[in-house]
């Protein structure tokens, strides 16, 4: 057993008692594998799987960066302990919790008014709020938005809201659903698609009605918003004895319809919400890494795709450098820590998965970006358009590449222009296939919570994703501002159980 690394993380046994209490821990290394392992002096010792494969965990912790930092993101709450002083990652991603009323009652799921006993639900004045206090986030306000719930298509004015968001200046709209509104009807689709929604963020848990049962709605989604032309990510949450088999064929699911699938976003289980409590041995055994997701996929695919072909976000982080150099504006910067997520492009070449690793060799154009991105001296951004533009098909092996590939048409306009808009001919011609594994009380570590990309807009401000879910300060905030079940029914004359939906299982 070797020490990696000493870090901060909280105790669990203390968590499932209502507190939360900071105390030390180490990344180790035993037996190929990386935990994280800690004591607390009330509860005893702790260890949790972190990655099952020591070799991955090695080569994505190199790429750790330290953003310039977001003063607005805070975890400072309630009387929560401080967990950390200064935010070190602005925003990538700003989530908006509009309703935790939902059609559904998922047994892992984060939330949702049945389970909780009072409705959380903002007005659109409140909405509005919470969508400028993103947007003038420090020192970049969040440009992207995902609508979430609950379910949000129970609101009836989720049209309104996503038109606010365009109005308020997100230039990216997601909205997170489980489809069910979505496969009733085309027009609905088209109408998300005239208020210019981006993508739908939707629930996607297997192929087969034992993993999703759901598994006919979800097609039907996909069948009307081809009609409509909007594109789909999937969002299956990975959890062990139950859907984790079913991983690669997911994938080769998505690969079937990428002309309307634009990815997959796996999320392995994680134990907050409604499973706090749930039992060691029975987390241990749906307790999923991103080794173990990766290992699915390779059976899959018989090693078409790997992990190797994977690297963490924070890979990238050059390239918002250049574009930022070039452009001289204040770019988005993906500086989440390695161990928050990872992914790959995948590109389908005569009925066969390719990955992007496989024809560009991405860590030497990745270091050949942040060596340009240094340079200094007059007329640099010519001089580094020109070098970049001239050197960047040395990075692509050809032979191997999909047909009519061109790298420099592809990012021409994003490096020079810094253009969302102009890598879509990328994303249209491959898959994202990535990962995002949300900490809890068990695997937290306080310098990936300081780096967090994901957050939420809230009443009480602005929160890192894995403390509002994983360590329950989401939990005290809707119930500040949330109204009990029967005072809300009788404020609104509806019903909560009216929201089910009675023509599919409910979990």
């Amino acid at each position: 057993m070797k020490e990696l690394e000493k870090i901060v993380s909280v105790c669990p046994g203390c968590y499932q008692e209502g507190k939360i209490q900071k105390i030390d821990a180490q990344v180790i290394e035993d037996d190929g594998k990386i935990y994280i392992t800690k004591t607390c002096d009330k509860h005893g010792p702790f260890k949790e799987i972190y990655f099952s494969d020591a070799a991955l965990y090695k080569k994505w912790i190199k790429y750790k960066v330290t953003g310039c930092g977001a003063p607005d993101v805070k975890t400072k709450l309630f009387d929560y302990p401080e967990l950390y002083r200064v935010h070190h990652s602005q925003s990538v991603l700003t989530n908006l919790l509009v309703t935790n009323r939902c059609n559904l009652r998922c047994s892992y799921c984060f939330m949702n008014a049945g389970a909780s006993g009072v409705v959380y639900e903002p007005t659109l004045d409140q909405i509005k709020e919470l969508m400028i206090q993103a947007r003038n986030e420090r020192p970049m306000g969040s440009k992207a938005i995902q609508i979430t719930g609950g379910e949000p298509t129970v609101r009836e004015d989720l049209f309104d809201i996503v038109r606010m968001a365009k109005e308020v200046g997100f230039t990216h709209v997601q909205v997170n659903t489980n489809g069910l509104k979505l496969a009733d009807s085309a027009d609905y689709c088209q109408r998300l698609k005239d208020e210019k929604v981006n993508t739908i963020y939707m629930s996607f848990d297997g192929v087969t009605k034992e993993t999703n049962p759901w598994i006919e709605q979800s097609k039907k989604v996909i069948k009307n918003l081809r009609k409509v032309n909007l594109k789909v990510v999937l969002v299956p949450v990975l959890i062990g004895g139950k859907n984790l088999h079913e991983t690669g064929k997911i994938v080769r699911f998505a690969l079937d319809n990428m002309d309307i699938v634009r990815g997959v976003n796996f999320q392995p289980i994680s134990f907050c919400g409604r499973v706090t409590k749930i039992k060691d041995e029975k987390r241990d055994q749906q307790r999923v890494d991103y080794v173990q997701m990766m290992a699915e996929i390779e059976k899959e695919f018989d090693g078409q795709i790997s992990r190797d072909d994977f690297y963490p976000v924070p890979f990238v982080f050059p390239v918002s450098k250049l574009i930022e150099l070039l452009k001289g504006k204040t770019q988005v910067e993906f500086t989440a820590h390695p161990g928050c997520g990872g992914a790959t492009y995948i590109f389908y070449e005569d009925g066969k998965p390719l990955p992007v690793t496989r024809f560009i060799d991405v860590e030497g154009l990745l270091a050949f970006i942040e060596q340009q991105s240094q340079k200094s001296g007059p007329f640099k951004r010519l001089r580094i358009a020109s070098i970049f533009l001239r050197k960047l098909n040395t990075f692509v092996d050809e032979e191997k590449a999909p047909q009519g590939f061109d790298l420099v048409k592809l990012v021409k306009d994003a490096a020079i222009g810094g253009s969302y808009d102009s890598l879509r001919g990328f994303h249209y011609k491959s898959l994202f296939v990535g990962s995002m594994w949300f900490q809890d009380a068990w695997n937290l570590n306080v310098d990936r919570l300081e780096r967090c990309v994901i957050h939420y807009t809230t009443l009480e401000g602005i929160i890192p994703f894995c403390a509002y879910n994983g360590l329950g300060y989401g939990d005290k905030i809707r119930e500040k501002h949330s109204l009990p079940i029967k005072e809300w029914e009788k404020k609104t004359g509806r019903k909560i159980k009216d929201d089910l939906r009675k023509d599919v299982p409910l979990t």
